[in-house]
């Protein structure tokens, strides 16, 4: 009997054993990921195609693992996620293509690596040897010719001056749809040699205007590095007169100046006309002699003379305090996660409000806050003695759940805490188009994503008996969706 006994036991113990060496091999086994070679040598995306494929074969991950592409500039120190475009293609145990799309607010370059991680889905993070480095990556937001020198073909500064050319805003005239919108955007300045000789690159001129010191024929193309372009300017021939004078910029509260209150009056010497820049950019309906200025900034006037034009320039500065937040303009708040903000400042004797959906937070009044549910924030911090100023910064915290789902809602349930219809993340976009309709055609919202607030933008009024049914239409470079909203409390 002892002996049969004995028997089973070893044969319990040999069981359990290969059971718990087969478990702690499992679950030792090395997370690998091996990238393919990627179909292409740059990235030209744009609003007509944004779409690549990243393949690659990967073991040691439990099932379910979800994988991400990742874009970096400096070595993924800074880490710029790609926009996963579901479902995931050639799915398999050992091997996956992600099918992805880069923002539409990338800044372009010739230096960027693309990755896949396991990034926002597995804990710790996993990330793969790079797919690529040092290749070019470009978002041609804009693709359209466009205008500088308010569409003028020829322009005269002063002997010994300058002359400052300008990007054009955009006018009334529909084919001159300026690239200035897009702020992430830069340039390329070119003097026009003629049709022999290759044009010259001026250097170090990426901005949106170019001070011109030498006669010649000038224009500016947008900058998508080796990617083909339409995004590009009329052409100005510069010359020289004899006559004119130099200008000079004065601040009447001086440089720098305290930006409280109304601002520094910045003066021009005496001319005919006037047009006013600052960084670059034309400070609409500014075209007086003096204007007023509250901001720093390098500003910058062209004088007519009459016979020629002369640029003058103040690089302004401020006395007032600097501040800074360390939040992204986008934060996703993870299940049962809370976060803490924080603002770092040099200002004297600093007062703090918090608000969130601009509401003013009760109690919160120091340089941190922790952050508990998702919303729209604004921090406000103020300088209450010397130069008396304020500073806002406004972020936004969604879930993780909010940035994945693209699904519309077609019910939705009023209540206290919730009186708000919202857009899914997603949506919330510059090139995402939306316009909601009520059920008698009238135009509750029509705008792009990125501008949709669920508090200030909210389309449902108030109601009764009947239940009001809205119509939405989003457009978006995933594919148009359309459906009814029916509200309900």
């Amino acid at each position: 009997m002892i002996q049969k006994t004995t028997l089973i036991f070893t044969k319990f113990f040999l069981l359990f054993g290969m059971l718990f060496c087969a478990n702690s091999s499992l679950f030792a086994q090395t997370k690998v990921v091996n990238p393919e070679i990627l179909s292409f040598d740059r990235i030209c995306a744009g609003t007509v195609h944004n779409e690549y494929n990243a393949t690659f074969t990967y073991s040691g991950f439990p099932a379910g693992t979800e994988f991400t592409v990742e874009l970096s500039t400096d070595n993924f120190v800074t880490v710029i996620p790609a926009a996963t475009i579901l479902p995931v293609i050639n799915d398999t145990p050992t091997q996956k293509t992600i099918k992805f799309a880069v923002p539409s607010t990338l800044k372009g370059s010739d230096t960027y690596s693309l990755r896949v991680s396991t990034a926002g889905y597995a804990s710790p993070k996993f990330t793969s040897f790079a797919h690529k480095t040092a290749f070019p990556i470009y978002f041609k937001a804009h693709d359209n010719q466009y205008t500088i020198n308010n569409f003028k073909g020829t322009a005269t500064f002063c002997a010994g001056g300058s002359y400052l050319l300008t990007i054009d805003p955009d006018r009334a005239d529909p084919l001159n749809e300026s690239p200035l919108k897009y702020d992430f955007l830069t340039y390329n300045w070119y003097k026009d040699n003629g049709v022999s000789v290759p044009p010259t690159l001026v250097a170090a001129a990426t901005g949106p205007s170019y001070s011109v010191t030498a006669e010649g024929v000038y224009y500016v193309e947008t900058n998508y590095g080796t990617c083909s372009s339409e995004s590009y300017s009329n052409r100005v021939t510069v010359s020289s007169s004899g006559s004119g004078s130099a200008v000079s910029v004065t601040s009447s509260l001086g440089n720098p100046f305290c930006s409280s209150g109304a601002g520094t009056v910045l003066t021009a010497t005496s001319g005919n006309s006037y047009v006013w820049s600052k960084d670059g950019k034309v400070l609409a309906g500014q075209t007086t002699r003096s204007i007023n200025a509250n901001e720093s900034g390098l500003y910058s006037v062209a004088v007519d003379f009459g016979g020629c034009v002369a640029n003058g320039t103040i690089d302004l500065k401020s006395n007032s305090f600097s501040a800074s937040i360390d939040v992204a303009d986008t934060y996703k708040l993870k299940a049962g996660e809370t976060l803490k903000v924080s603002i770092t400042s040099d200002a004297t004797n600093p007062t703090y409000e918090w608000y969130l959906n601009n509401n003013l937070i009760d109690g919160a009044n120091t340089d941190t806050y922790q952050i508990a549910v998702r919303g729209s924030y604004r921090a406000k911090i103020s300088q209450s003695s010397g130069c008396i100023s304020s500073k806002e910064f406004a972020f936004r915290v969604t879930s993780e759940e909010d940035a994945k789902t693209n699904v519309v809602p077609n019910i939705v349930k009023l209540s206290s805490s919730s009186p708000y219809w919202n857009v899914p993340e997603v949506y919330k976009t510059p090139d995402t188009k939306i316009t909601i309709l009520s059920s008698n055609g009238e135009v509750m919202y029509d705008d792009v994503g990125s501008n949709y607030d669920p508090e200030f933008n909210s389309f449902i009024k108030d109601f009764k008996n009947v239940n009001p049914v809205y119509y939405y239409v989003i457009k978006s470079s995933s594919g148009d969706k359309k459906g009814s909203i029916t509200v309900i409390k």
